[in-house]
């Protein structure tokens, strides 16, 4: 099982684009060494009992006793297919990218350890499609699915525009497929990623099916200040499914102030997956 008993964090961002977050400001190699020393502000770092108020940050080394820290996986979060302003030769205003242009990141992943999760921005085109293209890519047992609604359209909705939003239904086709492709493979338990900030993203989230091949995880993926990220994680770790676990993300150009390590696993609950942008 992934979760609890360890935890992945994460750089996240798209080969070869600077533009679109920190794992594309240099090539693989660098970010391999980028994704390690990320995670290694978080190691020997366990959950917290503390309260964020405005200027007071937690004290390392004040851990209860007998609160054992996870361990921590480094992650590269890479958005794989792209959403976009044009619409393309298939009209879906996601831009897919080749497998060969992803695969050279997985494969160093794997070289070095690093856990990896496949993002999807789909357009108008649905996850379970998108998901399938990738599919010599998930077979690999240390590489994951995202989904991000916030790029599933609806017909007439553009991206920067509109905030897309994803069924509970087409959600689970995906998961059914996964988890079927997890165990038919004889796989250890994937992790599948929800991007949300807000809750009509995922409208009927209370009806994704949770799979034992799969562990899902929801991402409050918001930005802003800490009050703001405050009342929106509040807001997304309050609703089901019932047994899955929680993600953050960090901003370091638009937070205001970005946590730091500490601070944010002593969120409650304590995020399994953190990533940044």
């Amino acid at each position: 099982m992934l979760f609890p008993g360890r935890r992945l964090v994460a750089i996240y961002g798209h080969p070869g684009d600077p533009n679109l977050g920190v794992l594309g400001e240099q090539g693989v190699e660098a970010a391999v060494q980028r994704a390690r020393d990320v995670a290694a502000g978080y190691a020997g770092m366990a959950p917290e009992p503390v309260d964020l108020e405005p200027g007071i940050a937690p004290e390392p080394g004040d851990t209860e006793p007998g609160v054992v820290a996870d361990p921590v996986i480094p992650t590269f979060e890479i958005i794989t297919t792209v959403a976009s302003s044009d619409a393309g030769p298939d009209g879906d205003y996601s831009a897919e990218s080749p497998i060969e242009h992803i695969r050279p990141w997985v494969d160093a992943a794997a070289a070095a350890g690093i856990y990896v999760v496949l993002d999807l921005q789909p357009g108008y085109t649905d996850f379970l499609t998108q998901a399938k293209r990738y599919e010599e890519l998930l077979v690999q047992p240390h590489v994951g699915l995202g989904l991000d609604p916030e790029w599933r359209l609806a017909p007439g909705e553009r991206h920067m525009e509109d905030i897309g939003q994803v069924s509970a239904a087409e959600v689970n086709a995906v998961s059914a497929w996964l988890a079927e492709l997890t165990r038919s493979r004889g796989l250890p338990q994937k992790m599948l990623l929800l991007h949300q900030f807000r809750l009509d993203m995922l409208p009927d989230r209370d009806a994704v099916q949770l799979f034992p091949e799969l562990a899902t995880v929801v991402q409050m993926d918001g930005l802003g200040t800490q009050e703001e990220k405050s009342n929106t994680w509040s807001a997304i770790t309050a609703g089901g499914p019932v047994g899955a676990f929680f993600g953050w993300k960090n901003f370091y150009d638009e937070d205001l102030p970005m946590l730091s390590p500490l601070e944010t696993v002593s969120i409650a609950p304590s995020p399994v997956f953190i990533s940044y942008q």
